[in-house]
């Protein structure tokens, strides 16, 4: 609000405290028995409440992260061990550190987008079922889906890294041998 707006509802509303003081026939130095409430103070409560539920929806959307990464971390570590002999025959061939590195890397941000891209139905799909349920209207906003599925891929280079580094580093002859 403005300067001038915000002192006019001052006034306004210390004019109001005392028209009602004076019919309600309060002595100075009492407690007013009744509350007198401007909209400034709706807002702010709304803005604080809608800030705690954006951080609690983040703190969701975080731990969500976290948990997806380790879970696709698990599955290229899995992959890694059972197809440690076709890492072996690739290096044996020829095929550089780099490129087992990138075979695996590509593999996890695949892995990831999918998820990305289901989460994003899912999204989608509930924001609409909430709107047609609430009788308001969805709002989608594109940048935040490509925000999310952004977020997807970086989640899959980052907890894919860790198994595409073990995959590029193992010895071509010990896992030729690996059963």
């Amino acid at each position: 609000m403005s300067q001038i707006l915000l002192e006019t509802v001052i006034q306004t509303e210390e004019s109001a405290i005392s028209l009602l003081r004076e019919r309600y026939r309060i002595e100075p130095g009492q407690d007013d028995d009744f509350s007198v409430r401007n909209m400034a103070e709706f807002m702010n409560a709304r803005a604080d409440s809608s800030k705690a539920m954006g951080l609690l929806l983040m703190a969701v959307a975080s731990i969500s992260l976290i948990v997806g990464g380790i879970g696709i971390m698990n599955i290229m570590l899995v992959s890694v061990t059972e197809r440690t002999r076709e890492i072996g025959l690739r290096m044996a061939v020829g095929a550089t550190s780099n490129e087992i590195k990138s075979q695996f890397l590509i593999e996890s941000i695949v892995l990831s987008l999918i998820g990305g891209l289901i989460g994003i139905a899912f999204g989608i799909a509930g924001s609409f079922a909430m709107s047609a349920y609430s009788q308001w209207q969805a709002i989608i906003d594109p940048k935040a889906v490509l925000l999310a599925f952004s977020f997807s891929a970086a989640v899959g280079v980052f907890f894919g890294f860790y198994p595409a580094r073990k995959a590029s580093l193992l010895d071509p002859i010990d896992a030729l041998r690996h059963e």
